[in-house]
């Protein structure tokens, strides 16, 4: 099998997750998502509960109004007073995502897997989005709340990633440029949006085959 690494960045309700899941059962890779703050919490020897703190505060904004914390790919020592900060906290799921990587063909949701793994020529990049009114259909598959609650809960996840995804890497979530493949889910579904994955690779690593 050849050796591809497939992030995937999702808008909330576009299924992305879905379609990364997908894919990975299909392919026989594994698929690894929050996953990661644990295998962080076992690398670091920091509670996994630290990590969603720091992911709840990131959330609440409490954080974006500081300068960036882009990632450099260093890891600090447990006698760094930054020990614990939401960067270093960050540096251990880079990490673990790279460590993953290193292990053979796998998929990750979020987490800026597609920025970590940057400098790597087996990775393809994807972004899973959809029209607002699709998100809110798919949303309501799952969620139990009124349309204006869901259009504010849709809204505030997505500000939530796209900040996430700015404090650590400098770069706009949403900006196509940053990806290989941007698949609009409402248009294709999610079985062609794994074909379309699966169709890239091909063209992108032919003489891989």
């Amino acid at each position: 099998m050849r050796n591809i690494i497939v992030t995937v960045a999702r808008q909330y309700g576009s299924g992305g997750k879905t379609v990364a899941e997908m894919y990975a059962k299909k392919n026989g890779v594994p698929c690894y998502g929050r996953d990661i703050l644990r295998m962080a919490s076992d690398m670091s020897g920091i509670s996994e509960t630290l990590f969603g703190q720091v992911d709840e505060k990131l959330k609440n904004g409490s954080l974006f109004g500081i300068s960036k914390k882009i990632y450099r790919g260093e890891l600090l020592p447990p006698s760094s007073d930054e020990f614990t900060s939401p960067q270093n906290l960050f540096n251990y799921q880079a990490k673990v995502i790279r460590d993953l990587a290193d292990k053979g063909p796998c998929v990750f949701v979020g987490r800026c897997a597609d920025f970590v793994l940057t400098d790597r020529t087996n990775v393809v990049s994807v972004f899973v989005h959809a029209p607002k009114d699709y998100c809110l259909e798919q949303a309501r598959l799952r969620n139990s709340m009124s349309t204006a609650e869901l259009e504010k809960f849709i809204a505030k996840t997505d500000k939530f990633r796209g900040d996430f995804y700015h404090y650590y890497t400098g770069r706009e979530w949403n900006d196509a440029r940053n990806y290989d493949l941007c698949l609009d889910s409402s248009r294709l579904g999610f079985e062609k949006c794994v074909e379309a994955i699966e169709a890239y690779i091909n063209v992108r690593f032919k003489e891989l085959n």
